[in-house]
């Protein structure tokens, strides 16, 4: 037995040695934390604004103003007494009524019910704490000193509210049944569309993907044409078609179209193409091999369908079914249009806000709107997370064969889907072009002289191109480069996970919601960012937030493609990071940069919900002009202002694609071999 002493297999702990931040790596991380500051200030803070409206109520406290009444003579002879004790005498004011809201006054008077403002009497009024409030005039008064005022003045007071925490607000609206039956409403919408519109999407992508039928490039054109819309316009579209003097009103066989029928059909249009993209993506994606499989065991077609097909697309499957549920339970224009007196949250939202101007109802509703579209988003990402990858490196690339009989009923199926997409847009341009809808059918371009309609004229169809360029030039450079710092930046895991959530986070926020979370934080006059308010450019940074998420991750997926090998060789010859960023990663990335730019622009010109509660009279957009028109009884002119957001958007995409084509030959040429 040796008794040398053995050497031991490890070393012993040292010092943990955590390596030098490169001046790169400062700047990276410096450039995250700006972006993810500017996340937090147009997101976050503002929703917890929101949040706190939605548990603030607001009530006149009569217990808090005591008031004391001389004689003719001038003379304070008489005692003291509380607004309550008055109101307890005469019940001027029923207790339900007290309960008001934030801009609520109540005038004094109401309690004096022989008063007159010529009367010799005098008045003496104060707060009996420092939580009371009452204005004179315009002038606010918080203290607890007496206020002698005479007759003439003291018809001027007026009570304002004491704020209080708690939940009355939601107590409210869940025993309100007129509000609470618009959550059943919604629900029940977005269910129908969703498994109307999924079904329909699938079958079209199928046809598309599996067989060989002809004028494939046009259907996939034809699918993708109600992006470029408002979802306004098949509601306008409808109600030329099936309305009280529609073209097709018998086929509605005595049922209104104003209701669930009319959003359920609209939705189904709007939402189709983002259906059909996700499930086509899906499709797309399949081994060769599984089929031979199934032809070899003489399956079915049926059985193969169901065994291969169906679980292989299932994840694009589930998440456009709640990518399609989030668009129509968020969506306010359709329903606003054709909704009639079938209330839905986003609509209850827009009532609320603008015509009561109950902000606190406001913001509880936007909350009730935020869990369905936040839940659906988690589970969506959830079923992502456990997808599991269909091709492999042995994989055989799919590739549907002749069959002229299937290929035949795809053609006919495809056709009709074809036939509702431009019939929806053929009617509300037909209807733009005629005069006098039913009466004066003939053509004519008065609808298009917007100054002379309610909505904001042919200024605000320009104040939609300064806003969709100016999102899209401005939001594509933040987006990009926020994506970049995040996806190449070394270590700093955790300030690069709380990032992606902040960058993630738009997309389960419905878009009414945010823009009305803006009005109580940006609104604010004390928040040094309130002189944005009511300018172009809060409507830039409320539509850059609204579509971040999508954008970010197109970026992410584009720059994940790109070999970490690229910085650690431009580190190794002392080159900055900012140098690698413009010459290699952005020509590499340019097909991405390009799309997320061309997706920022369409949505900004189409884009309702967001900027319905930011617009000003000097800001008025395209969008809500239609709004604006439908609501006024221009129907035809708000369907030529749909249109001609239609035909800016077409144009958008064609001269995107002249672009696309001229830079990518530059910056791609790596790409041909």
């Amino acid at each position: 037995m040796s008794l040398l002493p053995t050497t031991p297999n490890t070393l012993p702990a040292g010092p943990v040695v955590k390596g030098k931040l490169s001046r790169d790596d400062i700047l990276m991380r410096g450039g995250m934390v700006v972006i993810a500051l500017y996340l937090v200030i147009t997101l976050v803070l503002p929703l917890y604004a929101m949040f706190s409206k939605s548990f603030s109520t607001y009530q006149f406290e009569l217990a808090q103003y005591e008031v004391q009444v001389s004689d003719e003579a001038g003379q304070f002879n008489t005692a003291t007494f509380t607004l309550a004790d008055r109101n307890a005498q005469i019940e001027a004011v029923q207790l339900d009524d007290l309960s008001t809201g934030s801009g609520g006054r109540l005038g004094v008077t109401k309690f004096f019910p022989d008063f007159s403002f010529r009367s010799p009497v005098m008045y003496r009024f104060r707060n009996l704490d420092d939580t009371g409030r009452f204005l004179v005039g315009s002038a606010l008064k918080d203290d607890t000193k007496w206020y002698e005022l005479d007759s003439n003045t003291f018809r001027r007071v007026q009570l304002r509210p004491v704020k209080s925490t708690g939940l009355a607000n939601f107590v409210n609206y869940f025993s309100t049944p007129a509000l609470f039956n618009s959550i059943k409403n919604s629900l029940m919408i977005s269910i129908i569309s969703t498994m109307i519109t999924v079904t329909l999407a699938f079958w079209f992508a199928y046809a598309l993907n599996r067989s060989c039928m002809r004028f494939k490039g046009m259907f996939r054109l034809i699918a993708m044409a109600p992006i470029l819309v408002p979802s306004l316009l098949p509601g306008i579209a409808l109600v030329y078609l099936f309305g009280a003097q529609g073209i097709l009103k018998e086929l509605m066989f005595g049922a209104s179209i104003y209701g669930p029928i009319g959003i359920v059909i609209g939705s189904v249009f709007f939402t189709f193409p983002h259906a059909f993209l996700i499930i086509s993506t899906a499709l797309a994606i399949s081994d060769a091999r599984l089929y031979e499989a199934a032809v070899s065991l003489k399956a079915s077609p049926w059985r193969t369908f169901w065994r291969v097909t169906i679980p292989g697309a299932r994840y694009g499957l589930i998440s456009a079914a709640f990518v399609v549920f989030n668009l129509v339970i968020t969506d306010f224009g359709l329903p606003k249009v054709i909704g009639g007196q079938f209330n839905v949250l986003a609509v209850d939202i827009y009532k609320q806000v603008i015509g009561q101007q109950n902000f606190e109802m406001g913001a509880v509703v936007s909350v009730v709107l935020i869990i369905p579209a936040i839940l659906a988003f988690a589970i969506d990402r959830l079923v992502q997370s456990k997808q599991v990858a269909l091709l492999t490196a042995r994989s055989v690339p799919y590739a549907p064969t002749p069959n002229a009989k299937t290929d035949n009923i795809f053609l006919i199926y495809c056709s009709v889907i074809g036939l509702f997409v431009v019939g929806m847009l053929a009617i509300c341009q037909f209807a733009a072009l005629i005069k006098f809808w039913p009466y004066d059918l003939s053509l004519s371009l008065n609808n298009y002289q917007f100054d002379k309609m309610d909505g904001g004229g042919w200024g605000a169809y320009y104040n939609s191109i300064k806003l969709a360029l100016l999102t899209a030039v401005i939001g594509t450079s933040v987006v990009f480069f926020g994506a970049y710092l995040v996806d190449k930046s070394n270590g700093f895991r955790t300030g690069r996970a709380i990032f992606q959530m902040f960058a993630m986070l738009p997309m389960a926020i419905p878009g009414m919601v945010l823009g009305l979370a803006y009005i109580f934080f940006f609104n604010n006059p004390e928040n040094p960012l309130n002189s944005i308010y009511g300018t172009m450019a809060i409507l830039v940074v409320c539509t850059v937030t609204h579509f971040y998420t999508v954008s970010h991750l197109t970026a992410v997926t584009a720059l994940k493609q790109m070999d970490r090998e690229f910085e650690s060789v431009s580190a190794s010859l002392k080159q900055p990071t900012l140098k690698l960023f413009t010459r290699v990663t952005v020509p590499v990335c340019m097909p991405a940069i390009l799309d997320i730019s061309i997706y920022l622009f369409v949505n900004a010109m189409t884009t309702v919900s967001a900027v319905v509660f930011l617009y000003s009279p000097k800001t008025a957009l395209a969008s809500i002009a239609v709004l604006n028109m439908d609501d006024a009884g221009d129907i035809a002119p708000a369907a030529a202002m749909g249109m001609m957001i239609f035909y800016t958007n077409a144009a958008a995409r064609i001269l995107h694609l002249i672009i696309s084509k001229g830079l990518l030959k530059r910056t791609q040429a790596w790409r041909q071999r």
